[in-house]
């Protein structure tokens, strides 16, 4: 079943820096490693992820850095220290999220 993509959208920017959290990656790493740890859920376009890229680092959220691989130069991204804050903060507001969720869905009282 595809998911709704108002569902995912609030949600991409924290799952970027997560995966930024565990090592600089370049785009299209960020891309597949995304598709593989949410097994084929969330399958972000280069078009979506770039621009988002951008506004991160525009926030102090990432920082870019060049480097060789494979007779090219591929464009590394890294998380900040400020990164680093911003998701955990987004974790806690997205457990306390899905917990509310949980709650009504459950119909628990």
């Amino acid at each position: 079943m595809a998911l709704d993509k108002s569902l995912v959208s609030g949600s991409t920017s924290m799952l970027v820096l997560r995966l930024l959290s565990d090592k600089d990656m370049y785009g299209y790493e960020i891309i597949d490693t995304l598709d593989q740890r949410s097994q084929n859920v969330f399958q972000l376009k280069a078009g979506t992820l770039y621009p988002l890229l951008h506004t991160l680092e525009n926030q102090k959220l990432l920082t870019s850095y060049e480097k060789p691989a494979n007779g090219r130069t591929r464009k590394y991204y890294a998380i900040t220290k400020e990164g680093r804050k911003h998701l955990t903060l987004k974790q806690n507001e997205w457990q306390e999220y899905t917990s509310a969720v949980a709650h009504v869905l459950s119909l628990e009282v």
